[in-house]
């Protein structure tokens, strides 16, 4: 029988999961598309590695153990998997087509709703990925400038500007990566002493876990103004999560231009940018920026049902509320548990589970919970990303299974022995920046 939502008797059989591994192994490098939803973010040999289907919050691996999901497929769920909303959306346009040799409707129709939803976005367009907007905007923001460098904080896609500053760097010119630079989120600071003559943009996640303080968006706006550098928000988690309009909306600060994906379309692909019309408008002559799919009916069809969803039924304000019932419960269980290396932070719709290093090795004690909580029926890789179908039940049974687990984590870390009771192979970091600070999503 496979494992389901509960307190199981064992670690789930994932036989099938396994196979499919090995021959993942042979054909696909990574054996993944996407980095932070591959097998070395998963204790291997316990966590599954492959979905077969998944329904509102809930996932089914393809060996049929059913699991609460916290990943919402690493962000671009926003609803709910299978939400019949956009999913009918999809099923009527496909009756009509997906892909055209004219312009379709659509096209201006999210366009327009876009502009009304999000503050300062005079001007769209519509891609697929997320690296392709931060790579565009960077382009549009040296295009107006005049200027090459680029400022960095957060994480923006695998395109040679950005990743440069990796240790996955290798096939990028050293000239590419020298015109690039990071800079700490929450230290106006660092951001100034990493801005020159020659930089023409910051482009920055304008929330991570961690908010903003002391005014800090307010003040990068007033900076950016003065050095003539263009701000740029990347707002693939927090657009459309934290209100209906972005941190744009949430913190009413101006970017210059922001880019939009994930939690958009509800799992479909499509990405957005967006801005003041006479920087966009250097898409029209000056800067070529086209693609053969950003007009794709399909995902057009998802965009609109789910940003009118979002906004009808006010989507932010019930994942920041249910949220924030997940957050506070576990502040309170790990403080109950003496556990002070244990927190919770960040905005209710996407917060993040920090386990201190004076834990012991974060990878280690991460592998632990992961596991447990896998057993547990709950899919985890240290943050939770609520979707619209997640349940004040899905809430209250994750609290019973965090106040199983932690006991746990908590015996292990006072024994000393957290490693020996992982069971198959730890998770694997991602990647590090090679200057300035560590992106939260690549620490985690």
């Amino acid at each position: 029988m496979p494992n389901g939502v509960k307190t199981n008797s064992d670690y789930p059989v994932i036989e099938k999961s396994l196979a499919l591994l090995e021959r993942a192994k042979k054909r696909i490098p990574c054996m993944t598309q996407t980095l932070a939803k591959g097998a070395g973010q998963f204790v291997r040999g316990v966590a599954p590695v492959f979905a077969d289907r998944a329904k509102g919050s809930h996932i089914w691996d393809v060996d049929g153990n059913e699991y609460l999901d916290f990943n919402s497929a690493i962000g671009p769920i926003s609803l709910g998997y299978c939400y019949d909303r956009v999913d009918n959306a999809i099923k009527e346009q496909l009756a009509k087509g997906i892909t055209f040799s004219l312009p379709h409707p659509l096209e201006v129709e999210v366009a327009e709703l876009i502009s009304e939803m999000v503050p300062n976005a005079e001007s769209v367009r519509f891609s697929k990925t997320g690296a392709d907007m931060a790579s565009a905007a960077v382009r549009l923001s040296r295009a107006f400038t005049g200027k090459k460098k680029v400022v960095c904080c957060g994480y923006h896609g695998w395109h040679d500007w950005y990743i440069g500053l990796t240790d996955r760097n290798k096939g990028i010119p050293e000239e590419i990566k020298a015109l690039s630079t990071t800079c700490t989120y929450n230290n106006i600071e660092s951001v100034e002493a990493a801005i020159d003559d020659d930089t023409a943009c910051v482009i920055l996640e304008p929330l991570l876990f961690e908010e903003p303080k002391d005014g800090f968006l307010f003040k990068l706006r007033e900076l950016c103004t003065k050095k003539g550098v263009l701000l740029i928000f990347d707002e693939m988690w927090t657009g459309f999560r934290v209100a209906p309009g972005g941190a744009q909306e949430l913190y009413d600060v101006k970017a210059d231009l922001s880019t939009y994906s994930k939690a958009i379309a509800n799992g479909m692909p499509i990405s957005v940018l967006a801005g003041r019309a006479d920087v966009m408008k250097l898409l029209e002559k000056d800067v070529f920026f086209f693609t053969t799919f950003g007009g794709e009916a399909l995902s057009l069809a998802a965009t609109k049902a789910t940003m009118l969803e979002i906004r009808e039924k006010n989507v932010p304000k019930y994942l920041n509320d249910l949220g924030d019932k997940l957050k506070t419960g576990l502040n309170e269980l790990a403080a109950k548990l003496e556990m002070p290396y244990v927190k919770c932070i960040g905005l209710g719709c996407r917060t993040l589970l920090m386990i201190s290093p004076d834990a012991g090795n974060p990878l280690e004690t991460k592998s632990l919970v992961q596991q447990e909580l896998i057993k547990r029926g709950i899919i985890w890789t240290g943050q939770h990303a609520l979707n619209f179908s997640h349940t004040q039940a899905d809430i209250d049974y994750a609290l019973q299974a965090y106040g199983e687990v932690l006991p746990l984590l908590k015996k292990a870390v006072d024994e000393k022995n957290v490693k020996s009771l992982i069971r198959g192979e730890m998770i694997e970091p991602l990647f590090r920046t090679l200057t300035g600070t560590i992106p939260q999503k690549a620490k985690n």
